[in-house]
């Protein structure tokens, strides 16, 4: 199998992160059906793992691959992981956190609450988000690993024009429509009402504390800082200037042992106690209430905003991509203009067709080619309500690939192609620094280009 196949299902199937993976080691009647069946130096590899990614692709409507097919995509990316740990590649805690975040937003929108996802596993959200978190920092340890071994890989110009140039004529891909969207998107205010009931939860935790309660077993209990809460709310040691303004003020104004006021963030609201300080730095816990940006939200600010924002921009008074990277909340977009990209290939151009985002879809229907729409409700990834208006910035109709239209699409082959060849070429330096291990049940498989053994 080609290796830029490989590469692609690998990364498919891990970005799956399907919450129905979440307990499938259990077969039928509660009998554990599960074994090695492949080792890449310290990783290993079970059958439940393989059997897991083909129920996700069942479960996503897509044809699943061949069996030697998903277990040499898991082989990959074991062997990046080893790499990885012999290279030294690592990545940060709040990367990790901050993926885990996203990924359970998304759940928290698909599934409608919290409470349904609980219902649904029979899990508390922090068990669920624990046994998720390993996928997830793997996956951000192999991405890594991928861009130090292509990251360098640059094109041409001229290397796209020949690419174009190679193939025949009556084999050019036929486009379909494409668009071009951007958004600006202003979060819900918190009500006072929702502020004020967190304030006193928090008032009634601190009388709790300088009552002699154990401020850590509290936030244990209360806090909803996933990442802090399991170790007491600890935050270890800080530099100044890593933590928020506000929150960093509050904590340096303490003494050790100190108990703050309540302090407001964008993350929520914070109940902090300083343990010490050290040069530098200073050690503080802390208590973190978020606001329900469901139920206690209002969007009457976030609708004048935009629709100010909307005016101006009509009258040319600002541009959408400056007020976008000035005002919208949505950090993953505001830096590129507002303008919305494929996320399998960061391409700002969309495809008009059922794969679309049904929201988006029906929201451009009846608008027209560069007009922005009103203020319209948004669920943010995270699950946050929100307001945005969009812009319909172009439209393509299909149409036969030619450079001048498809120019950014064709270079993305090209730079993906080179990628994948560095990363070719790393794979068969690679297989010489790991042990690889494969079950003979699997002898029939060609993995990493080799026939299957039990040693590889």
């Amino acid at each position: 199998m080609k290796i830029q196949k490989v590469v692609a299902l690998q990364c498919a199937v891990i970005l799956c992160l399907g919450m129905s993976s979440l307990g499938f080691a259990q077969g039928e009647k509660g009998i554990s059906i599960d074994k090695i069946i492949a080792r890449v130096d310290n990783h290993y590899i079970l059958n439940s793992e393989l059997l897991e990614r083909l129920a996700q692709f069942k479960e996503n409507g897509q044809k699943a691959p061949e069996k030697c097919q998903i277990l040499e995509s898991l082989i990959i990316s074991k062997l990046l992981l080893a790499k990885a740990e012999i290279d030294s590649v690592m990545v940060e805690d709040k990367e990790v956190d901050n993926d885990l975040d996203a990924k359970m937003g998304y759940m928290i929108q698909r599934f409608g609450s919290e409470k349904n996802i609980v219902e649904a596993y029979g899990k508390s959200i922090d068990n669920l988000k624990a046994e998720l978190r390993k996928d997830v920092k793997e996956q951000k340890v192999i991405e890594k690993m991928q861009r130090t071994i292509s990251g360098n890989v640059k094109i041409t110009p001229s290397d796209v024009r020949k690419f174009f140039n190679s193939i025949p004529k009556d084999s050019l891909p036929y486009i379909p429509a494409e668009v071009e969207i951007g958004h600006i998107v202003r979060k819900g205010t918190v009500t006072q009402e929702q502020k004020e009931k967190l304030r006193n939860q928090l008032l009634d935790l601190k009388a709790k504390a300088e009552k002699g309660e154990d401020f850590a077993m509290l936030a244990q209990i209360y806090s909803e800082d996933v990442g802090s809460a399991k170790n007491g709310g600890d935050l270890n040691f800080a530099k100044r200037g890593a933590m928020l303004p506000e929150f960093e003020g509050a904590a340096l104004a303490l003494k050790p042992g100190e108990l703050s006021n309540i302090v407001e963030t964008q993350y929520g609201f914070h109940l902090i106690k300083l343990i010490e300080t050290r040069g530098a730095e200073y050690h503080a816990r802390h208590i973190l209430l978020r606001p329900d940006y469901n139920k206690g939200t209002d969007m009457t600010f976030a609708t004048k905003y935009l629709d100010s924002l909307k005016v101006l921009i009509e009258k040319d008074t600002l541009s959408f991509a400056k007020a976008a990277l000035n005002n919208s909340e949505d950090k993953l977009t505001s830096e590129t203009g507002g303008l919305l990209s494929d996320p399998q290939t960061g391409i700002s151009r969309l495809t008009l067709d059922a794969s679309m985002d049904p929201a988006l879809y029906f929201a451009i229907d009846t608008m027209k080619v560069g007009s922005y729409s009103k203020p319209i409700s948004y669920r943010m990834e995270d699950g946050s309500s929100a307001m945005r208006i969009i812009w319909y910035k172009s439209k393509s109709e299909p149409h036969t690939a030619n450079l001048k239209e498809d120019y950014e699409k064709l270079a993305q082959i090209v730079l993906n192609n080179k990628r994948n060849n560095a990363l070719e070429e790393w794979f068969k330096k690679a297989q010489g620094d790991v042990f690889i291990s494969v079950e003979p049940e699997f002898k029939n498989c060609s993995i990493l280009g080799l026939a299957s053994a039990d040693d590889i």
